[in-house]
């Protein structure tokens, strides 16, 4: 999942003419410029994407600017009208700065029905100003050889089949079964994906905001943390927590030391460049099961729009639409295409397999935005930056002289004392 930067201080001056070459008449001719942040791909696969663009637009001429520090360069020119034609909408831009910098590429009621994640994401009064480049679930990834070792073949339905799934890998197999990544914090925040899949309600995040007692038997917090809590009290963790290595970490799950991450689908890629074999690694939804489902949120990655200020739009239009309909390049990099059509891509055939229904999540009401997120930060529960799971862990393993109903205890006066607060 991406992590939204801090907001930079943006003028908000785009207008008039700028951009690459080209004229604003409608055809789709002449040069654009397009700004990437792959600068793994921008020589091979890109290459191939502007070949195939070109042939079918003759007339037309692709150039790519792929950008390492993206986020912090594109915030600096975006204060000129010089940021290419097609870029990625950096996270900084909150949703009201939009129309300054971006092109309509049309209405929400005109592209639900054909992309995902156009009605929350990017959006503003009822305008869509990005489609995603690719998207993401939410489960965990897993070592499917090790698994297997284990006698375990099919997706654990609840927590407890989970847990008994970890005992299995650890009883039979010389792999840890769940790696929390501890020490760099933030994967533990991961588990914070599993809001909205466990009860299948696209308004999980929206009820959130409004339940004073999140951590509550039979609730969505109560379930997430409990298994974690369960899983390290029951040995089937790292041994030290306070040693662990991110970037270590994708090696020992890739050759089988590790078996289990908790994390977005956007890893898969990542482990299985770490693995023995790609064919290890694969994937599953959070073990909870509603109206007897299971469920993944899904959610958009970076967004391709359009330069207000570019003199070319009918081209760059034609880009991010042959992008996002014919480069196949979502599926190809292991995820969920905006295009509804797409099909799901081979790293989620596991997902797939298990049943899993795919949903988004509505947006909030007016005035509501972000709002459990608000609560959180207030009540120094940050949800997805994972310094409270921390806490959960270190009780867990006996660091910390806390048991698991006063830690939910805690966590329920501390929302709810902010929430007050807050209204």
């Amino acid at each position: 999942m991406l992590a939204v930067l801090a907001l930079a201080t943006l003028t908000l001056s785009a207008c008039g003419s700028g951009g690459a070459g080209g004229s604003n008449d409608g055809k789709i001719s002449g040069e654009i410029t397009v700004l990437t942040n792959r600068t793994d791909l921008v020589d091979t696969v890109f290459k191939d994407y502007k070949q195939k663009f070109e042939a079918k637009y003759p007339g037309t001429s692709v150039k790519f600017e792929a950008i390492t520090d993206y986020e912090g360069e594109v915030r600096v020119r975006m204060n000129t009208k010089n940021y290419g034609d097609v870029l990625l909408i950096p996270n900084s831009v909150n949703a009201d700065q939009l129309p300054a910098f971006f092109e309509p590429l049309g209405s929400v009621d005109e592209l639900k029905d054909k992309y995902r994640f156009v009605r929350t994401e990017q959006t503003y009064n009822g305008k869509v100003y990005g489609l995603a480049i690719t998207g993401n679930a939410q489960g965990y990834v897993f070592n499917k050889k090790i698994w297997t070792q284990a006698g375990i073949t099919e997706a654990p339905k609840t927590p407890d089949e989970f847990l008994a799934a970890l005992k299995a890998i650890k009883d039979k197999t010389g792999a840890i079964p769940l790696y929390t990544n501890y020490k760099d914090g933030w994967p533990l925040g991961q588990w914070e994906g599993a809001r909205g899949g466990i009860s299948g309600d696209p308004d999980a995040a929206t009820k959130l905001a409004q339940d004073d007692a999140p951590w509550t038997a039979g609730k969505e917090h109560f379930v997430i943390d409990s298994l974690l809590y369960d899983a390290v009290k029951g040995g089937y963790t790292e041994p030290d927590p306070t040693t662990t290595n991110w970037e270590q970490s994708k090696g020992l799950l890739g050759t089988g030391k590790v078996a289990t991450m908790m994390l977005g689908s956007w890893s898969i890629v990542q482990m299985q460049q770490a693995a023995t074999s790609k064919d290890d690694i694969a994937y599953w939804p959070f073990p909870y099961q509603t109206g007897g489902r299971f469920h993944s949120v899904i959610g958009g990655d970076y967004k391709n729009a359009i330069n207000v200020n570019s003199r070319n739009k009918a081209t760059a239009r034609a880009w991010i639409d042959w992008f996002t309909d014919e480069s196949n390049y979502a599926t190809d990099q292991g995820g969920v295409s905006a295009l509804k059509t797409a099909p799901m891509p081979a790293t989620l055939a596991d997902l797939t397999k298990a049943q899993t229904d795919l949903i988004e999540l509505n947006p909030a009401p007016k005035g509501e935005e972000g709002r459990a997120d608000k609560i959180g930060n207030a009540a120094e529960i940050g949800l997805f930056d994972g310094k409270y799971r921390q806490e959960i862990v270190d009780a867990a393993r006996g660091a910390k002289q806390e048991s698991k109903d006063q830690i939910f205890a805690n966590l329920n006066k501390k929302w709810s004392d902010a929430r007050t607060k807050l209204k």
